[in-house]
């Protein structure tokens, strides 16, 4: 199956070049629909550019706090300058933790297609 997912660039460019192995999302109806070995595709909202990946893991959280204790956040979308200040506040601008009660949230393990 194919799923289709909009991606801010800095995210989109981290995917691109293979720095980015998990995407983090909330466990909402949509995402619930996601499979091992489906393909989703990225569209950037900057400039409508787009890359395929494939799903290669699935791993539900009740929250982002226990996402980030349990994956290595360098592969979730941080670099070594900004890893020591992650949290998982950090995800509350895109979900607040009213939504991560609701579904829980998702690490989706991916790799680029060619």
């Amino acid at each position: 199956m194919r799923h289709e997912m909009s991606l801010r660039p800095g995210p989109f460019a981290a995917i691109a070049s293979g720095r980015k192995r998990y995407e983090l999302r909330l466990h909402d109806e949509k995402r619930a629909a996601i499979r091992i070995g489906d393909t989703i595709c990225f569209t950037c909202t900057a400039d409508d550019r787009q890359l395929c990946v494939r799903v290669t893991g699935l791993f539900p959280y009740p929250d982002f706090a226990a996402l980030y204790a349990s994956l290595p956040l360098l592969e979730c979308g941080y670099t070594p300058e900004n890893v020591d200040h992650a949290s998982p506040q950090d995800m509350e601008a895109y979900y607040p933790p009213e939504q991560q009660a609701r579904y829980g949230v998702l690490a989706i393990g991916i790799e680029r297609l060619p």
